[in-house]
């Protein structure tokens, strides 16, 4: 029976068991269950079938919300360089983010548009989820300190007040975002055909499996604007290139435009995979929210000569990789990741990035071997296992690809980031 109520989800809001792992089902109907005092399956399935309020119960005990401000600002700051670069037309700019969660990333939104330069009559972010509890949580929009991550925080004093001994976004924030409750699969292509200038969908088609991730990028596609810009998730990069998406090239943003009427892809059907970029340097705008760079994976490295592995030297390399790959220069990327484990010995960053330029030129075994030579040498580095899983998903490997998508699950619950 639970695989009935599992295919219902499938079918609702596009959840694949597979992806997500069967606990976080069975975790949802045990809630769902015990808050109406049964414990007979078939009873609840039959209660379900005919309540349209119990469906919405079941999908919002299933969808966890795991967001934070700010949460891979890279793409905040390629939203604001784009829309900027593209700023030809008078009306409001129109801005989408799906699945917004618990409001934490169109308030972002806002607030780097602000931080950006536009006014508050230039924009309006539309947010929209499936779940009517995380909409509501959104709408009250009262956040603890589980929301406020990494080390630069001053966005927070700039726009947030305190309240209720939490904080909540100001007025002027508040005001430009619009909550609504929304299916993904329900978006009326007909009436918001490229309404859209930035679309943010990230950490959502990662639960899907292959056909639904297909319908949801052209859902996606069909509300994007000509010149617009989508935003995914890291461990989702190589799925937008297959449908018509291009890279648009912007470090750390996961940023994709429409591809050229009669254009052909640049790169195999596998994608360019942009690597994650450095920390950038350099002095930091006093009206943006000052970039705050992610900690770096830990690894086990070989022992090598001091002056070999010298910090400047090893960061221009991975550096020169990246570039590379960003620019869909492959071979050379290729030969650059090469190169850097022949002169700085075994490193994790270094297979990590070899196995995105290997699996963005299609050679996905050889892939999978530098990803796995990643996570053992550093456990804990999520972009490897990430990747890892989708290529194991699109391999046909669903019980592999669970595997890791339950250890990167575990260790979210575990540091709460």
């Amino acid at each position: 029976m639970q695989g009935v109520i599992e295919q219902f989800l499938k079918d609702e809001i596009g959840l694949s068991s597979d992806a997500v792992g069967a606990s976080v089902i069975r975790h949802a109907l045990k809630e769902r269950m015990t808050a109406l005092g049964t414990t007979d399956l078939h009873a609840y399935w039959d209660f379900l079938s005919g309540s349209r309020a119990e469906r919405q119960e079941l999908i919002d005990a299933t969808v966890v919300p795991e967001t934070w401000f700010f949460r891979d600002e890279g793409a905040f700051a390629a939203m604001a360089q784009h829309l900027h670069a593209q700023r030809r037309h008078h009306r409001p700019l129109r801005l989408l983010s799906f699945p917004c969660s618990t409001g934490e990333e169109p308030y972002s939104m806002a607030m780097a548009m602000f931080d950006a330069g536009f006014a508050a009559e230039a924009f309006v972010v539309e947010a929209r989820d499936v779940s009517a509890r995380n909409i509501a949580y959104a709408e009250r929009a009262i956040y603890g300190r589980n929301s406020f991550r990494g080390r630069d925080l001053s966005f927070r004093d700039r726009y947030f007040e305190p309240v209720e001994a939490a904080y909540r976004p100001r007025n002027a924030v508040r005001e430009r975002v619009r909550f609504v409750c929304a299916n993904l699969f329900d978006l009326d292509l007909r009436s918001e055909a490229g309404r859209f200038d930035i679309v943010f969908c990230r950490n959502l088609l990662i639960y899907f499996d292959r056909p639904t991730q297909d319908r949801a990028l052209d859902r996606l596609k069909g509300v994007l604007a000509p010149e617009g810009l989508l935003l995914v998730g890291p461990a989702e990069s190589a799925l937008p290139m297959a449908q018509g998406f291009v890279s648009a090239r912007l470090p750390m943003a996961f940023a994709f435009t429409l591809r050229p009427e009669g254009a052909q892809p640049a790169t195999p059907p596998g994608a360019v995979r942009p690597v994650r970029a450095l920390p950038p340097g350099g002095t930091k705008a006093a009206d943006r929210p000052a970039a705050r760079s992610p900690a770096p994976a830990k690894s086990r490295p070989a022992p090598v000569a001091p002056a070999v592995q010298s910090p400047d030297r090893v960061a221009a390399s991975l550096a020169a990789i990246e570039r590379a790959a960003n620019a869909g220069r492959l071979a050379e990327a290729e030969a650059a990741a090469r190169s850097h484990l022949r002169e700085f010995g075994s490193s994790a960053e270094a297979f990590y990035r070899l196995g995105l330029v290997l699996d963005a030129a299609g050679n996905a075994e050889e892939a999978v071997q530098n990803y796995r030579k990643a996570i053992y040498l550093a456990p804990d580095h999520r972009e490897a296992m990430a990747h890892l899983a989708l290529l194991l998903q699109r391999q046909g490997d669903a019980a592999g690809a669970r595997v890791l998508t339950g250890r990167l699950g575990r260790m979210t619950n575990r540091s709460g980031t």
